[in-house]
């Protein structure tokens, strides 16, 4: 029988049962406590409700409203598909439920659970910062050196003391409260005075609420001090941490004997995340962290991210559409697939549609601007005519909120492509260099060399013995090599900007396709050769050089023609914006 979800603000009776269910589910995202949630509830308009033996919380940030994972012993199943009819009843057909956050354990559930029915992805300014407390208490090594300068220079004088946070001497940490937020007055940010708000809720309700807390005293004043909590039976969490800034040691200290006083008899500390702030993150990750904890985000959609178990589904898929052997799927796979940059549709309990979605700059007057390549579109067979693909991408604009990019695989294709919002924008190049005969010093041709004479690897290319090329020989090229060639070579309007990462896959690629790489002068020339053919994927050689170099080539290889044939490319602008119909950018080196 189907239970009501009645949610209701949460309030202090809320506790006891909340706090049973999280002993029960032993979380290790910081969101997960009584607390947590009891402090921010005017900050998120929290709600609490119980289904199925489950506990489970809303709450409205500037995402909208969004649910907990249900947490406890009971069915969490039943009560997600509680929730996902609760917030259709209450927000109307269209609401999609949304979960967060859930963690690699909640992911896996869904997975097995829901297949193809949540698209989850993760934000790494959300990932919890979790540490040993062995290692916070004792800072020991090489890497904290600094961390114990800081805390000696505190402790020179010797006029500091340790005490935990008690009613008795509350009323001081809420005066460094004050003071810490008038100082930062110039710099006031919205999230500053939520989180003041919620520090004040800890403070009010601190004994009530069992929470652990300590603070420093230097010549008698109260210099720093932090509040946290059990989090499981293993973890303790730090909610707030605040210190005078301008006081060196005065964070280390705190930090360090708040785990050395407050944190004995747990595993870990978790410090919560750092929420994209650059310089809390450096800190953060000063102390080294055991485990960065990826924490994800869960909505219900048709289209979804590719993920571990698809990889039969894939192959099946690509080699029908594209006819690749297995080996090469299975290269690319390993190379080049990530969670969330491959979007499939699922249908009969497997994906039947797919496309790849690779990062990549795009040059846009003077500024760089991130793109997607869209790569590897492909739908079996029995389920084309439904409109998959075009959902993808279409998914796929509104999820990244980039330009795409792609390269037709035949001319035909471009005005299926031209109907879903995509404008020529790179041009095509195609041009082929006939092998000359050219006459040894006996008088005979020589059409080919022996292999030895070129000496190639994936990533650098080797100096051959008794190159042919004179005094511009190929040398060892790095990626960071190849990418500033590269880079200052086609640099113009909608050129195409790979990282290394995505270079070192292409130089792999091409070896593994039998190709080379060469660095000749201040130039590269990336290639391979098919039967009878030296197929130039990407060079910056031009004029008679490029002809020059070809040639030798030719004859090393025993080839009878050289070809370029870079087909230009396509590009979907993001939102509604008008398409494109200027051929001007460069779009090759398309890992593909």
């Amino acid at each position: 029988m189907a239970e009501k979800l009645e949610f209701h603000p949460i309030d202090v009776k809320d506790r006891e049962w909340m706090n049973e269910r999280f002993r029960e589910e032993q979380p290790e995202a910081c969101e997960y406590s009584f607390v947590n949630n009891f402090i921010w509830r005017n900050t998120y308009e929290v709600e609490v409700a119980q289904a199925y033996g489950c506990g489970v919380i809303r709450y409205r940030d500037h995402k909208g409203w969004r649910f907990s994972y249900p947490f406890g012993k009971g069915d969490k199943r039943a009560a997600i598909e509680a929730l996902k009819a609760y917030g259709r009843e209450w927000l109307g057909e269209a609401y999609r439920l949304d979960l967060y956050p859930i963690t690699d354990r909640h992911r896996e559930e869904l997975l097995t659970w829901f297949p193809g029915a949540y698209v989850i992805d993760a934000d790494r300014d959300d990932f919890d910062y979790i540490y040993r407390t062995e290692d916070l208490a004792s800072l020991k090594g090489k890497k904290y050196h600094g961390k114990r300068n800081h805390i000696a220079r505190f402790m020179d004088d010797g006029d500091w003391s340790y005490e935990p946070l008690t009613a008795d001497n509350l009323k001081e940490c809420r005066g460094l409260e004050k003071e810490w937020v008038a100082l930062r007055e110039e710099k006031w940010e919205e999230g500053v005075d939520e989180e003041t708000r919620a520090l004040r809720e800890a403070f009010a309700h601190y004994e009530e609420f069992g929470l652990k807390g300590g603070l420093i005293r230097k010549a008698g004043r109260v210099v720093a001090f932090t509040i946290g909590e059990p989090l499981n039976d293993r973890m303790m969490v730090v909610h707030f941490e605040k210190a005078y800034p301008d006081l060196q040691g005065a964070y280390p200290m705190i930090n360090q004997q708040f785990v050395l006083h407050e944190c004995q008899g747990y595993t870990y500390v978790n410090r919560e995340e750092d929420v994209g702030d650059p310089g809390l993150r450096k800190a953060k990750l000063s102390y080294y962290p055991e485990i960065l904890l990826r924490k994800y985000n869960a909505v219900e959609s048709d289209v979804v991210y590719a993920n571990e178990r698809d990889v039969d589904s894939i192959k099946r898929i690509w080699q029908t559409c594209f006819g690749d052997s297995e080996d090469y799927v299975r290269f690319y796979l390993a190379h080049r697939f990530e969670v969330e940059n491959m979007l499939v549709i699922h249908q009969d309990g497997r994906p039947v549609s797919m496309a790849s979605f690779l990062p990549v700059l795009l040059k846009r007057g003077q500024e760089w601007i991130p793109a997607r390549y869209v790569y590897a579109v492909g739908t079996l067979p029995e389920y084309r005519g439904r409109g998959y693909a075009a959902r993808i991408l279409q998914y796929a604009s509104e999820k990244y909120g980039e330009p795409l990019l792609l390269q037709p695989s035949e001319e035909g294709l471009e005005a299926y492509y031209r109907r879903l919002g995509f404008g020529t924008a790179f041009a095509k190049e195609h041009w082929e260099i006939p092998a000359e005969t050219v006459p040894e010093a006996d008088g005979e041709s020589r059409p080919g060399a022996a292999s030895s004479e070129l000496q190639a690897a994936s990533c650098v290319a080797k100096k051959p013995e008794g190159s042919i090329f004179g005094e511009e020989a190929p040398e060892e090229v790095t990626l960071a090599e190849y990418r500033e060639i590269r880079d200052a070579h086609f640099d113009r309007e909608n050129y195409v900007s790979w990282d290394e990462d995505a270079i070192a896959y292409a130089l792999l690629e091409n070896d593994f396709c039998g190709g080379h790489v060469q660095k000749i002068g201040g130039d590269i020339l990336l290639y391979r050769v098919e039967q009878e053919v030296l197929r130039v994927v990407e060079t910056t050689l031009e004029g008679e050089k490029l002809r020059e170099c070809l040639q030798k080539l030719l004859r090393v290889h025993g080839a009878a023609r050289a070809v370029y044939d870079n087909r230009g490319g396509m590009m979907k602008l993001p939102g509604n914006a008008e398409p494109e119909e200027r051929a001007v950018g460069y779009l090759n080196l398309t890992l593909g």
